[in-house]
Parts: C-alpha cells; structure tokens; sequence
C-alpha cells in the first residue's frame, strides 16, 4: 500500500482509498480529494510535514498523518 506522504515531489497520482474515520475522513473528501482524483506533489517540507499537492486546480497543504491517511497508485 502507498500513501500519499510515501509520494515523491514532481509525481501525479491517483487516489486509490481513503482510510480514516468520521469527521477526518469527511474534512480530507471536503477538500477534494476523494477516490479516482488525481493529485499532484508539488512540495515537500524538509522533515516531511506538511505536504503541498494540486488537487482539482487549487493548492493544498496536508499535514503528514493525514496524507498517511490517502492511498494512492
């Protein structure tokens, strides 16, 4: 299983799964990201957190255990 935060800068992927529950799980599908989206990596932080991604045409940065929470292909 990959997640989100194991994605490298500069790749596009694509949400497989989300796991998580109730209201976390809601606020990361409020954002966009839900199954069959394609993301974009577009930054990194030095120690991994947080993470900046195009989803749907807008920037977004996530915190590392929720990007653990997204699984990608």
């Amino acid at each position: 299983m990959t997640t989100l935060k194991d994605a490298k800068c500069g790749m596009t992927v694509k949400v497989v799964k989300l796991h998580g529950e109730g209201a976390v799980k809601r606020r990361i599908m409020d954002m966009g990201i839900t199954k069959g989206t394609e993301v974009f990596i577009r930054k990194v932080a030095p120690l991994g957190d947080p993470v900046e991604v195009n989803v749907r045409g807008y920037e977004l940065s996530l915190r590392k255990a929720d990007a653990e929470m997204i699984e990608v292909q």
